[in-house]
């Protein structure tokens, strides 16, 4: 069977396509980055496409808020065609600045179903960027597909708005009651996220953003510990997760 495809969003600023493209290949999928011109002037390309994923980086470099004005580009032209995509079973992840994305387009977390903006991301509470590799842990009764079965690990984050915060406290009360919440900093909470939330999912488990860089994290020679001993393994098993799931559903209805 032909592995399920990966369209990977670049251009504009984005920088880490080509790690995440390739974190993708190696968990089994056939990666095709587009730039998010091409995508939103043939949103046909998604057909028959397994992912989307939007990448890292500094999309129009974040000059008007991090991912704003990407955002603001797909939640108006193709909105509908990326739920039409995720109800036919299609997966999204955002990383960094595409979790930045998804959450200003409102796919995520998307509680009730109406795209509006519930939650964002914003300054870091020390004020400035941050480069270093972090304590994650993730929430196993989440719905996140991407992350099931995951241990707790060390992960890069690269992020000056990286602080999760939620328009309202019952907006964070349904992320918790609903487990929404798919992975945690661990110890210590780099940015001020609040309940040190690294990253969510939607109702489905399978569109997920996220901070940290597991795309980042697949090779043991980029590890910091990588001569001490890497515990609770890389972050290629997110992708691989995914694949797994999505490769299933998809000999499931052929």
């Amino acid at each position: 069977m032909a592995s399920v495809r990966a369209l990977i969003v670049s251009g504009y600023g984005i920088n880490a396509d080509e790690e995440l493209g390739h974190a993708f290949t190696m968990a089994g999928a056939q990666a095709q980055l587009v730039h998010a011109a091409d995508l939103i002037a043939k949103p046909g390309l998604l057909a028959g496409a397994g992912f989307l994923a939007f990448p890292g980086g500094f999309s129009f470099g974040d000059h008007l808020g991090s991912a704003l004005v990407l955002a603001n580009m797909f939640r108006s032209s193709m909105e509908k065609d990326i739920r039409s995509f995720i109800a036919d079973g299609g997966m999204v992840i955002g990383i960094c600045n595409g979790f930045q994305v998804l959450v200003k387009m409102g796919l995520l977390p998307d509680l009730d179903g109406q795209g509006k903006p519930e939650a964002s991301l914003v300054h870091n509470d020390c004020g400035h960027y941050l480069d270093e590799w972090v304590d994650v842990r993730f929430e196993h009764d989440s719905p996140c597909v991407w992350t099931k079965g995951l241990s707790p690990r060390l992960l890069p984050i690269r992020h000056g708005e990286g602080k999760f915060v939620c328009t309202n406290a019952d907006t964070l009360k349904r992320l918790e009651k609903e487990h929404r919440v798919a992975l945690r900093y661990d110890g210590r909470n780099p940015n001020g996220s609040v309940n040190d939330i690294a990253g969510i999912c939607d109702a489905t488990g399978r569109v997920f953003g996220l901070m940290p860089h597991p795309e980042a994290s697949i090779h043991p020679e980029a590890h910091p510990y990588r001569r001490r001993g890497i515990r609770g393994g890389l972050g290629l098993d997110l992708f691989q997760n995914a694949v797994a799931w999505r490769s299933k559903a998809v000999s499931s209805t052929s």
